[in-house]
């Protein structure tokens, strides 16, 4: 049920605050999972509506690791917080608009 309010894990006022703001330059932490064959740890160089791409120490490029599924952790001012990829699956650019004002896809 793509309503059900408890389908869903809710975001803290402080998390979707942190999250709001600039993801880029963000260091992250993402154990392997089904969605992630190997762990990747490294820094957000650049995000899309369904990726990110992290550079990664030892690696020539970046790795791009698609949002849906993913979780980890993320670095913010605000602290380490748990990084959840569907909760952040939109366009950047409409991310603040979202988690902030409760636009027409709202985040729980």
């Amino acid at each position: 049920m793509p309503n059900d309010p408890t389908s869903a894990p809710r975001l803290s006022r402080v998390e979707r605050e942190a999250l709001a703001g600039e993801l880029i330059g963000a260091p992250v932490d993402l154990p392997a999972s089904p969605a992630l064959r190997a762990p990747v740890r490294g820094t957000i160089v650049d995000e899309t509506l369904s990726t990110f791409r992290v550079r990664v120490a030892g690696r020539a490029g970046p790795v791009c690791v698609a949002k849906p599924g993913l979780e980890g952790t993320i670095v913010l001012p605000a602290g380490e917080l748990p990084l959840r990829g569907e909760l952040l699956r939109v366009r950047p650019e409409d991310r603040t608009k979202r988690l902030l004002a409760g636009g027409p896809r709202r985040f729980r």
